[in-house]
């Protein structure tokens, strides 16, 4: 299927949706103010899926004795926040970057951080500031942690900062397209933030793992029930507090096996899609959108293993029908395209002329590959009855369902 600039559709249509979660002791829309106890707290080193996570707290050491800070401040000067400066490996890059956060400076320029590589600069990313604290000054960057936090195999970017009195989560989701070097980026999520930040037990990285997935690294869930419970509250946690939509959930048997994969979305908008093998949750559609510019949806044939997606271009001049699969790396493949042309292309320029589309409707023919095929060869990729893939559960009906 043609999934290149999908993430902006999904941004483009977000626009057309108008979080969750209460917190006690915090007001919507409130920052809650947290005691910087890092000095209090130990340094610790942590992997996940082989990629390295910054320390979730900081020790705070005389200037003289920190020989790496005085390194780090030298190579990147001295706005670079050294105790937050880590060489990693994000899945983003190939080889290992330098995650490199720089406070305020007296020539105006405000809290940023960049990935640097070889003395190139990446990615230059501003800093999240919540509305409830603008205007605030900048403090200090607290704790700084990459792993996914959205299960969709890429490495994410987690902060907790302090902008006056006041301490607040910032995470920002990291997105790579394979087949273009240059399409990479990195995207803050503000609902989610927010959300983290009001309900999180302990406003640090442990705290706010466990508001995500009870502290579980995904590869360490005991079965599909802890994962997509997981799963579900971090999809929840990324919604809008003052939102007129609702998230849909249920459980869906794709494949042949008998675990469920879970579907979670908002209905006539866009779809996620999940599996789960072996103590880790695979992402198979990340917010994929429909129910405009011609995709009418995403479609499955109960335990067959095929999934069937309808698109159209030019009012339907162009029609593309897309069967899909799970592979063996738990990721949707597609295994056939048909393309089919409803107008004679007399110029053979691929799109519909003014003075073609009098041919339109009396005229059809099937692409495979660039190969014509007939009628019944694309009916033999077809496997019978389908289902939308979409929720059906809230997410109260989901969890019963899970447990």
């Amino acid at each position: 299927m043609r999934k290149k600039g999908i993430f902006m559709l999904v941004m483009l249509m977000a626009g057309m949706l108008s979080g969750c979660g209460k917190e006690p002791e915090a007001e919507a829309g409130e920052v809650r103010i947290v005691e910087n106890n890092a000095a209090n707290e130990q340094k610790t080193d942590d992997t996940d899926d082989g990629i390295a996570e910054a320390p979730d707290s900081v020790v705070e050491t005389d200037a003289g004795e920190n020989l790496q800070s005085d390194q780090w401040k030298e190579q990147f000067g001295e706005n670079c926040i050294s105790e937050q400066t880590f060489e990693v490996e994000l899945s983003e890059y190939s080889g290992k970057v330098c995650f490199v956060p720089y406070a305020p400076s007296v020539d105006g320029q405000e809290f940023h951080m960049q990935i640097i590589q070889d003395g190139e600069v990446l990615a230059d990313l501003p800093g999240y500031v919540p509305e409830a604290v603008a205007g605030e000054p900048f403090q200090s960057l607290d704790a700084v942690s990459f792993f996914d936090v959205n299960y969709d195999g890429g490495t994410d970017i987690v902060l907790i900062e302090t902008y006056g009195d006041k301490s607040f989560a910032a995470v920002c989701y990291g997105y790579a397209d394979d087949a273009a070097e240059y399409d990479r980026f990195f995207w803050f999520q503000e609902a989610l933030s927010e959300n983290i930040t009001r309900q999180a037990e302990t406003l640090t990285i442990p705290g706010i793992r466990e508001l995500l997935a009870s502290g579980k690294k995904n590869g360490e869930f005991s079965g599909y029930q802890e994962a997509y419970d997981a799963v579900s509250r971090l999809k929840n946690l990324e919604l809008e507090e003052d939102r007129t939509y609702s998230m849909t959930y249920d459980l869906l048997y794709v494949d042949e096996d008998e675990i469920p994969e879970l579907a979670a979305g908002v209905d006539g908008y866009y779809v996620s899609l999940y599996t789960y093998h072996d103590g880790k949750v695979f992402t198979l559609m990340d917010q994929w959108p429909y129910g405009a510019m011609g995709n009418v949806g995403y479609e499955y044939a109960p335990r067959k293993n095929n999934l069937r997606n309808y698109n159209s271009d030019y009012a339907g001049a162009i029609m593309y029908t897309t069967y899909m699969s799970i592979n063996d790396q738990h990721a949707l493949e597609i295994t056939t395209e048909i393309k089919t042309v409803n107008f004679d292309d007399v110029n053979e320029n691929g799109i519909p002329d003014e003075d073609e589309m009098g041919s339109f409707g009396r005229y059809g023919i099937n692409y495979i590959d660039g190969r014509t095929v007939s009628n019944e060869e694309c009916a033999s990729y077809d496997a019978g009855d389908y289902e939308m893939i979409c929720g059906s559960m809230s997410l109260e009906e989901l969890k019963d369902a899970l447990h």
